[in-house]
This record gives C-alpha cells, sequence and structure tokens, in this order.
C-alpha cells in the first residue's frame, strides 16, 4: 500500500511563512505529478501547486509568488513553501499524487491518484 501523510500546517499571522511536506510512504518507484490542493470551508477543491517528476511546475493564479512547491523524487516526497500569507490562503491542504506505480505484494500496481488526508493552515488577520 501507499500512503501520503502531510505535515507542517499551522496557525500564523498575515504576511508570515509556513512549510508543508508530504511524504510518500512504501514500495514506488514512479510518481508521475505530485501537487497540493486547498479547500477552504464553504467552497470547492482548488489546485495550489503542482510539480511534474521531471520539474515542471504550476500555480494557482492566487498563489503565483508567494508559494514554491519542490520534490524530492529519491524520497518521495513534496514541500510547498508558502510565503506573504493572507487570510483567504485559510483552508486545509492536501497532497496529492498522481499516476503512481508502486509494488504490492511481489507485484506491480498502477494508481491514478491518492490524496493525503490533508493539514490544516490557519492565516490570521
Amino acid at each position: 500500500q501507499v500512503q501520503l501523510v502531510e505535515s507542517g500546517g499551522g496557525l500564523v499571522q498575515a504576511g508570515g511563512s509556513l512549510r508543508l511536506s508530504c511524504a510518500a510512504s512504501g514500495s514506488i518507484f514512479f510518481i508521475n505529478a505530485m501537487a497540493w490542493y486547498r479547500q477552504a470551508p464553504g467552497k470547492l477543491r482548488e489546485m495550489v501547486a503542482l510539480i511534474t517528476n521531471g520539474g515542471i511546475t504550476n500555480y494557482g493564479d492566487p498563489v503565483k509568488g508567494r508559494f514554491t512547491i519542490s520534490r524530492d523524487n529519491a524520497k518521495n516526497t513534496v514541500l510547498l513553501q508558502m510565503n506573504s500569507l493572507k487570510p483567504e490562503d485559510t483552508a486545509v491542504y492536501y497532497c496529492n499524487a498522481a499516476g503512481v506505480r508502486y509494488q504490492d505484494v511481489g507485484s506491480s500496481k498502477f494508481v491514478d491518484g491518492l490524496w493525503g488526508h490533508g493539514t490544516q493552515v490557519t492565516v490570521s488577520s
């Protein structure tokens, strides 16, 4: 089995910074893309940032210039550095892994997408 575990959320004042981390556990051969999504109360889940296995990144418009996504393919981890945080960044942040090939009980398996359980980020004004 493969799981995603997020860490690094918390409470911060507006203008501050936080760094989120997500680690994929299991016997993983390859992860195509890793991303961060967020969901605020009463709103749809939205993509925050995405990074491909080759390092190509894409950001949601609200976070461009403030957030930076990075990953370590060898460790199957993805980081989200969040600077200049605003109250509207308050949400539960979810890690996502797309296109995951892993070993399970002696065979190679593939899963389209995995989600972590989420970590709360609260930005006070």
